[in-house]
């Protein structure tokens, strides 16, 4: 297999939002991201951006009501759906309880407090919790405590 092109991991994700902007700020303060790219639009609006966590990228973009590129305008946030969730992202990080925290106040809505879960012998433990950001995507943020025996 040939390596991803420089500075690209092998799969990121696509997440859109109704206001991307502010989903891009809330991720960053919430969530740890760093904006990397952001691409607007003739009218401000988030054509592309790239955030990164880590060696970890996501891109976000803007809902399309009309686009040159019909396929954009099939890719809904959860807020246009009525809330069904449209992707499930988990990001391994170092400490899930400060994590987890930080995310609270800045207003995450925790879906899943932080507990362990043990996979058995020969698999894993992880601690984790599960996070709604404000347009309703759910994110499972996730420490190893142990790994396969």
């Amino acid at each position: 297999m040939k390596p991803p092109p420089q500075g690209w991991p092998r799969i990121a994700p696509s997440i859109n939002y109704k206001h991307a902007r502010s989903a891009i700020d809330w991720l960053c303060k919430a969530f740890g991201f760093e904006v990397q790219l952001l691409v607007e639009g003739p009218n401000g609006e988030v054509h592309h951006s790239q955030l990164t966590y880590g060696e970890g990228l996501i891109m976000v973009s803007e809902e399309a009501q009309n686009s040159a590129h019909p396929e954009r305008t099939q890719r809904k946030s959860p807020l246009s759906v009525g809330g069904a969730n449209t992707i499930g992202l988990m990001l391994f990080v170092d400490d899930v309880d400060a994590h987890c925290s930080h995310a609270r106040t800045a207003g995450a809505k925790i879906v899943s407090e932080p507990k362990n879960t043990d996979y058995g012998p020969g698999y894993w433990e992880d601690r984790g919790y599960e996070a709604a950001d404000p347009d309703g995507h759910h994110w499972w943020f996730i420490q190893r405590i142990r790994g396969p025996a």
